[in-house]
């Protein structure tokens, strides 16, 4: 049995195997609409959650499948104070398979430890956000064709921001890839993003605060919002939160083939005028999140059976 927790669990080639899967369920869906039948996902999230639970959810009934599970820690037992591990400990006596989000990071990965059932990692805390990640490799590869020879910039909150941390992992195995760190002092990448991943795999990567500065020399800019929840207090929240608004203006600096991606909720980090840009593809890739999801449940469920 195979768990999920960070987007390594995956060699590049059961990755490159997910994703043609996944592009095969978005031209062939009927092919798939009983591969689940009578098989239960499990959600339990205990943070908000839209995008990510919600194409769960649409993955396993696209699949044929069920779903149960709740949608905030507040409306699960541990309110009463249950531990995650007694929680999977009962849930794999319900489910075929689970999707964990949690604010605290490692919870998942305790979860995956009691469980008997696959566990995904759907974000724990500014930690990881594996599946996040292969939406965003199936995104890239589907509209760029490749994944290798890119340049890409990272804009927003690299601090807290778990999935640029899983898209950086993820990024470096492949060849000829080149980052651009683009935020303010405050909400760089963590030191062990940069010396243990980057600097230790000889990533060329350069951090600059301006985005105007950075867009020219882009194939692909990953936005982030900068996220109120990892906050300390309000005052540097709002301080931080408007430092980059992409705007017509500054799509005029970028490449023609350039794609805007963006994990959502957007908050004014991207101007609403960029959405006709036919270089704005952050719709098109959370619907590529429900395709990757069905892939991966499917895989997960296979691996546990063989």
């Amino acid at each position: 049995m195979r768990h999920l927790m960070n987007p390594l669990d995956l060699t590049v080639e059961e990755i490159s195997e997910i994703l043609d899967l996944a592009n095969d369920m978005e031209v062939n869906p009927k092919k798939y609409a009983h591969s689940c039948d009578g098989l239960k996902l499990a959600t339990l999230f205990y943070e908000p959650s839209t995008r990510t639970r919600l194409s769960f959810e649409a993955a396993m009934l696209n699949l044929g499948g069920s779903v149960l599970g709740f949608s905030s820690a507040d409306s699960s037992s541990a309110a009463k104070g249950e531990s995650v591990s007694d929680t999977i400990r009962v849930i794999s006596g319900y489910a075929d398979i689970c999707a964990m989000r949690h604010p605290k990071e490692g919870a998942p990965l305790v979860a995956s430890m009691k469980s008997s059932i696959p566990v995904i990692n759907a974000g724990d805390g500014g930690h990881q956000h594996p599946t996040q990640t292969l939406t965003d490799l199936l995104t890239i590869r589907s509209l760029k064709g490749r994944l290798d020879n890119l340049t890409i910039g990272l804009c927003g909150d690299l601090k807290f921001g778990r999935t640029v941390h899983s898209l950086i992992d993820s990024m470096i195995r492949y060849p000829n890839i080149k980052f651009l760190l683009i935020s303010p002092e405050e909400l760089r990448v963590p030191s062990y993003i940069r010396e243990d991943v980057l600097k230790k795999h000889h990533i060329p990567f350069k951090e600059v605060v301006r985005l105007e500065e950075a867009l020219p020399e882009l194939d692909l800019l990953y936005m982030t919002r900068v996220q109120k929840e990892r906050f300390f207090n309000e005052e540097d929240y709002v301080r931080m939160k408007d430092f980059y608004i992409l705007d017509k203006s500054k799509m005029k600096l970028a490449r023609p083939d350039m794609l805007v991606l963006h994990p959502l909720p957007r908050v004014n980090e991207i101007s609403v005028e960029v959405d006709e840009d036919p270089r704005a593809a952050y719709f098109k890739q959370a619907q590529y999140g429900v395709y990757v999801r069905m892939a991966l449940i499917l895989t997960l469920l296979k691996w546990k059976n063989q």
